[in-house]
């Protein structure tokens, strides 16, 4: 059985493409727009890995990523920030919130694809 990733990001086009990549390798994707469409997908459904921005509109990544690790579903869940946010203090913040790693954009999908293996298993 493939695993459930979520994506969120604000931008149509980069949702599309980490979509893309993910379903390449037959991962089963849904997407949200910002993080509050994520929270309430979030509270409905399960998924075995989230991929977000920071920055959105209503509610922001490291916002999401706190939100969901109050949620018993999602404590464990790996939650990785794919963010244009690459500076040592946001990272902290991420940690801090329970991201659990941080990427860069734009991405690379074959790194895209190594780090969703390494988590995953």
């Amino acid at each position: 059985m493939s695993k459930s990733i979520l994506i969120v990001d604000d931008s149509v086009s980069i949702r599309q493409m980490v979509e893309m990549t993910l379903k390449s390798a037959n991962y089963n994707v849904t997407t949200a727009q910002d993080g509050q469409d994520a929270l309430d997908k979030c509270q409905s459904a399960r998924f075995d890995f989230v991929l977000t921005d920071q920055n959105m509109p209503r509610m922001d990544g490291l916002t999401l990523v706190k939100s969901l690790r109050g949620l018993a579903n999602f404590r464990s869940t790996p939650i990785v920030m794919l963010t244009t946010e690459a500076g040592d203090d946001m990272k902290a913040k991420g940690k801090a919130a329970g991201a659990t790693g941080w990427m860069v954009k734009p991405f690379d999908p074959n790194k895209l694809l190594d780090v969703m293996k390494r988590v995953l298993g």
